[in-house]
Parts: structure tokens; C-alpha cells; sequence
């Protein structure tokens, strides 16, 4: 992911938004913050024959404390005319290689319950659920769940 790719990122992640089911985000960050806010080394875009961007997979550290230096959390989008084509595939399998080699012990990342297609996604990876934290924030008014998963290194 580079900052040429930022726009379009940036509008994935907004049609992401607007369904209402991917995050208590309301609306996309700068391209600075999401830079700011990302890990270089865990962050890809999938990219078209024609260079547009098709999703994109991100991670940030899990918790500033040093003894979770091992631990992201990670969000992952596709354009909506790009899904099931094996794009959320292909961006999770490049974070799980670049956290393999780069001695990430765990990813997790939180998912409301009925976001099915990346709850599917992420447990076909060998994501498992560790709980659904109930009613934990707000979105547009409502309180929501949001289901725990994590990948634990096989390192």
C-alpha cells in the first residue's frame, strides 16, 4: 500500500462504512491518519489488471505496552464489486505471511456479528472466535456487539 493508493482506500473503506455493518467509524480518516495510524509492514493492497485498487488489508498495534509488541489488530475492506472474487482472501493470506515472518504471534480483530461474509473469511484463515463483547459501544444510536477472533501463530 502506498500514499498513490490512499484515495481509493480511503472510498473502500467509506463504502464499507456506509453499509453500517463494518465498523463504529462513521466516516473514512485522512489519508495522514490512516498512514499515521497503520503498520508499513502490514498493510497491501489487491490490485485490478488496470492498477485500481480492489481492496486493501491493514494492521495496527494491538496495545502500546511493550509486552503485546506481538499482538495487531487488523481491518480488512473489498470494493463491493469486487467481493467474493478472492480478494478478502488474498489480502488476509498476505497479512498472515508478513506477520509469519515478521514474529506477530497474534492477529485479532473485532467483527459485528452480522458482518457473516468476513466472520466466514476470517475463520475459514484459522481465525477462531474468542467471545462477542456485548453492547460494547454505539453506533449511530444503538448499542452493538462485537465478536473477538484472533489467528495464533503456529511459530
Amino acid at each position: 500500500m502506498a500514499p498513490e493508493h490512499g484515495p481509493q482506500v480511503l472510498a473502500i473503506y467509506q463504502a464499507g462504512i456506509d453499509t453500517g455493518n463494518a465498523t463504529f467509524a462513521t466516516a473514512a480518516p485522512t489519508w495522514p491518519d490512516f498512514d499515521r495510524d497503520h503498520l508499513p509492514d502490514h498493510r497491501f493492497v489487491a490490485l485490478d489488471p488496470n492498477g485500481n485498487v480492489t481492496g486493501w488489508i491493514a494492521a495496527s498495534p494491538a496495545s502500546s505496552l511493550c509486552v503485546y509488541t506481538g499482538v495487531i489488530e487488523h481491518s480488512v475492506y473489498v470494493d463491493p464489486n469486487h467481493s467474493g472474487k478472492g480478494v478478502g482472501t488474498a489480502l488476509l493470506q498476505a497479512l498472515i505471511d508478513s506477520t509469519e515472518t515478521a514474529g506477530v504471534w497474534t492477529i485479532e480483530t473485532g467483527i459485528f456479528p452480522e458482518n457473516h461474509a468476513s466472520l466466514a473469511l476470517h475463520h475459514a484463515h484459522g481465525f477462531r472466535t474468542v467471545g462477542t463483547r456485548e453492547r460494547i459501544g454505539q453506533h449511530n444510536g444503538h448499542w452493538r456487539d462485537v465478536v473477538l477472533i484472533e489467528r495464533r501463530s503456529n511459530a
